[in-house]
């Protein structure tokens, strides 16, 4: 008996075949992998920045809130430093105060208006104090710059509404309203 083998005419799995299917395979894996690198890259890029604004949000308020309460010690005399039974004034309008820190500075620019009346034969003044702390210095003394620093600009404003009392018909020093 003989045999005889049939080989077809088609060729499965050529090598160089597969070899160069393999390395487009790899190439587009890698270009996937380099372009998903890329992309995690820059969202953590993007959260760390957020996240040194939110910093910079929070001094800003703080340095505002500074602000505030630097123009209510002086309008409210809380020691009645003054011993009259005349109301205390405003401190000089725009006044700028510079908080400097371990990171950045922050310039705060407080204003103060005020308005005095009579009421009975009390003297009695509302204040008006606005606070507004920037991440820079100010080119201007009624605002911040609009200059974008390398951290990123920041800007938070803080206002109060005061009033203080005083009495000239009532015994030195306080002069109190009851």
């Amino acid at each position: 008996m003989c045999h005889r083998s049939h080989r077809s005419g088609r060729v499965t799995g050529a090598p160089g075949r597969q070899r160069g299917v393999t390395i487009v395979t790899a190439i587009f894996l890698l270009v996937v992998l380099a372009m998903l690198g890329a992309f995690m890259l820059s969202v953590t890029g993007l959260q760390q920045a957020s996240s040194q604004l939110d910093v910079q949000g929070v001094r800003a308020y703080q340095a505002a809130r500074a602000g505030v309460e630097w123009g209510a010690w002086q309008v409210l005399d809380p020691n009645d430093a003054i011993g009259t039974a005349a109301l205390p004034t405003c401190p000089a309008s725009p006044t700028q105060l510079t908080l400097a820190g371990s990171l950045s500075p922050f310039t705060v620019t407080v204003t103060c208006s005020a308005t005095s009346t009579t009421e009975s034969n009390r003297n009695v003044a509302t204040y008006l104090i606005v606070a507004t702390a920037c991440n820079q210095p100010s080119g201007t003394p009624a605002s911040c710059p609009n200059a974008t620093p390398s951290g990123g600009y920041v800007e938070r404003q803080m206002q109060a509404t005061l009033s203080k009392c005083k009495d000239p018909t009532a015994s030195a020093p306080r002069f109190a309203c009851g």
